[in-house]
């Protein structure tokens, strides 16, 4: 799987989103409504104020408050695996931060992003944010007009499907699957908006995003038929 792919071409992201407010009610009264008619569409057994915190999965009603980055190195006969991460309650300076790095590192039709789930969330919210942010989206996601042969974006949760068409699998559950340390041993997805609105700890939100783009690594290395990463080979920058 994967064998004519360079790792070291290659970005593992993960991105972490909360609502754009902290509850419901301070949302100004078009956003409410906007809010209402979203959430009984996708949440019809619950009141918008129960289903607000799930706002955050939607780039309309949420925003971006971290995005780690994993650059393999070879190391040997292995890989060592280098993360940074863009993080903060600005979200325009994070992604403009995220854009410059991209320019930077996507120089040639080789370099690709990696994401889990990344086409059907990282990817599209990125661009959907940067869009609102007043932000040029960077050419590696500026899919419009492009053939799929030309688009350099993986997706791990695609490539564990196999040509099946069946719904969502989750990173955690292929991790388990094939004995790749679990990155969900302190908070997961769903306690993010609660972690920064209540409590106020980006560090902690950015800790667990990196551990997910471990997992993520970990899982396009066991693809290619790679030895794992040894701890000591990951490096937080």
């Amino acid at each position: 799987m994967l064998n004519q792919l360079d790792l070291t071409n290659v970005l593992s992201i993960d991105i972490e989103t909360v609502p754009q407010k902290a509850s419901y009610h301070e949302l100004e009264d078009h956003w409410k409504e906007l809010w209402d008619m979203k959430s009984k569409q996708k949440y019809p057994n619950e009141t918008p104020e129960e289903s607000y915190p799930k706002a955050g999965i939607y780039a309309e009603f949420g925003k971006i408050v971290c995005i780690s980055v994993g650059a393999f190195v070879r190391w040997g006969k292995s890989y060592q695996l280098k993360i940074k991460s863009y993080y903060g309650h600005d979200e325009a300076k994070l992604l403009e931060e995220f854009r410059s790095m991209l320019e930077k590192y996507m120089k040639t039709p080789l370099n690709t992003l990696a994401a889990h789930n990344g086409r059907e969330f990282d990817y599209p919210y990125i661009g959907r944010r940067m869009v609102i942010n007043r932000i040029e989206v960077p050419f590696i996601l500026d899919l419009a007009g492009r053939k799929p042969w030309e688009i350099n974006l993986i997706d791990t949760m695609d490539l564990w499907k196999f040509g099946d068409i069946k719904a969502y699998t989750s990173l955690v559950l292929i991790a388990a699957a094939l004995g790749i340390p679990t990155p969900k041993d302190d908070i997961d997805g769903s306690m993010v908006w609660s972690v920064y609105w209540k409590d106020n700890d980006l560090e902690r939100i950015r800790t667990y995003c990196q551990k997910d783009v471990v997992t993520l690594s970990r899982l396009l290395l066991r693809y290619k038929g790679e030895s794992d990463l040894l701890e000591q080979n990951i490096i937080i920058a």
